[in-house]
């Protein structure tokens, strides 16, 4: 006999229940009358909502919206009309102002809940293009035999379906107008059923799509492939297994590299499709300027770029300082770093592999002195080495994070080392979900 245990069965009747909060991930939060919580989609603190379950756990329950009796003053209209079956995104119910509002609340709160304490200043959020602003991305793609069609985008909330989509308001333009001719494409391709997802990498003048296959592409597919690159001016790529096996399709001539510019240090960051790039350009403009704001960079300073990536932050830096030390774990995207320094004729910037979760005391850069000192690292955060960082002497750190939590963990740890929260903010880098990037300013206590 079969011991897995039968899902609960729903009630499937409307309930009534006033909202008292927004959870970290854009839900509204309420209780039963016996204290069980409840997280109710598409709710905002403060309204009346009629919702319907759609889960039911031992210790909390989850439901969702399906009328609003009594609207938040700061409640919007989705731009989107697939918000709430889509799961790209969290908090279009949500205007912008109150977004950001919502991420920076969250940011201060975990701050004073995990690093006990809180910043001198938190500066004003920074916000950008709240639409058409994403140029990396996943996209998932099912052909689904009940329906006989193409499914191409991101999955159903709480679900590992796909959501049947359209388009898509938070895509880079140049990309979301490509949903339907890539469902048309699949479907028309005999590997139509071994085709799962497609990495999309936008560069400012160019567009690559990378097709994920699980078997041998026919020369007939590899064709319908490359007219549709013609068609749309795309570059193409194929994977057939891991990172290491992507290959060019189309153009067959010319480099593998996107690009963008950053016009305020006049340079040309040229990436790969499947490197790590922040995802929305507008901001990132916005995050350099203000980094090298914090770091009050001065013509003799020494600066250290931990977690460096291909020189996002580490080439507008060298613009301005005497010498710079870039450091990255990933030797495929310090080889980019090297290739971006020598592109851009910089010759005061040097890259390092380095595991920077392990002993680092003997690396080259290591034993350098350092005057400022910039990190930015994965949503792990940084805890090992923020326990060394006082020993390269530096007087100002800036923290990109791309995670409250871990910051806030990161920052008991800088406190220990001598340094003080100066300034702190949030910055809008996925508008219309509930990620939060934040920067923070560290000075050395005299």
């Amino acid at each position: 006999m079969s011991r897995r245990r039968q899902r609960k069965k729903l009630p499937t009747e409307h309930f009534k229940i006033k909202i008292e909060s927004l959870s970290h991930e854009g839900r509204g939060v309420a209780h039963h009358p016996d204290g069980k919580t409840i997280f109710v989609d598409g709710a905002l603190p403060g309204e009346e909502v009629e919702y319907v379950y759609s889960n039911q756990r031992a210790k909390f329950d989850e439901g969702r919206t399906v009328k609003v009796l009594s609207e938040h003053p700061s409640r919007a209209i989705p731009d989107c009309e697939f918000f709430g079956l889509c799961g790209g995104c969290s908090m279009q119910h949500l205007s912008s102002k109150a977004q950001i509002e919502h991420k920076q609340s969250i940011l201060v709160e975990q701050l004073q809940h995990f690093g006990k304490t809180t910043a001198q200043q938190v500066m004003p959020p920074m916000q950008d293009q709240p639409w058409g602003y994403r140029r990396k991305a996943r996209l998932g793609v099912k052909y689904v035999h009940k329906k006989d069609t193409v499914m191409v985008g991101f999955r159903e909330k709480q679900s590992s379906f796909l959501a049947n989509i359209d388009n898509c308001s938070i895509l880079d333009p140049r990309v979301a107008s490509l949903i339907m001719p890539l469902r048309e494409l699949i479907y028309g391709l005999i590997c139509r059923e071994g085709i799962p997802q497609i990495e999309v990498a936008c560069g400012d003048k160019t567009v690559a799509l990378v097709f994920r296959h699980l078997q041998s592409l026919s020369k007939v597919d590899k064709q319908a492939l490359k007219d549709f690159a013609i068609k749309h001016d795309l570059d193409l790529y194929l994977q057939a297994g891991g990172p290491a096996t992507v290959t060019k399709l189309y153009p067959e001539e010319g480099e593998d590299r996107l690009s963008y510019y950053l016009e305020d240090f006049d340079l040309e960051m040229q990436f790969h499709p499947m490197d790590f790039t922040q995802v929305n350009a507008g901001i990132n403009r916005k995050m350099l300027n203000l980094a090298i704001e914090l770091l009050d960079i001065q013509p003799e300073d020494s600066i250290l770029d931990l977690f460096c990536g291909l020189g996002n932050f580490s080439l507008p830096i060298a613009r301005h300082a005497k010498r710079v030390s870039a450091v990255e774990g990933d030797e495929s995207m310090v080889i980019r770093g090297r290739e971006n320094s020598a592109h851009n004729k910089l010759d005061n910037l040097d890259f390092f592999a380095a595991n920077l979760a392990g002993e680092f005391y003997n690396e080259p850069w290591a034993t350098q002195g350092f005057d400022k000192l910039l990190i930015d690292p994965p949503r792990s955060g940084a805890y090992e080495i923020c326990q060394h960082l006082s020993a390269f002497g530096a007087k100002r750190i800036v923290y990109v994070s791309c995670n409250p939590a871990t910051l806030a963990r990161d920052t008991s740890v800088l406190l220990e080392q001598g340094y003080g929260l100066k300034k702190i903010g949030v910055m809008d880098m996925f508008p219309q979900t509930a990620h939060v990037e934040s920067i923070a300013l560290f000075v050395k206590e005299p």
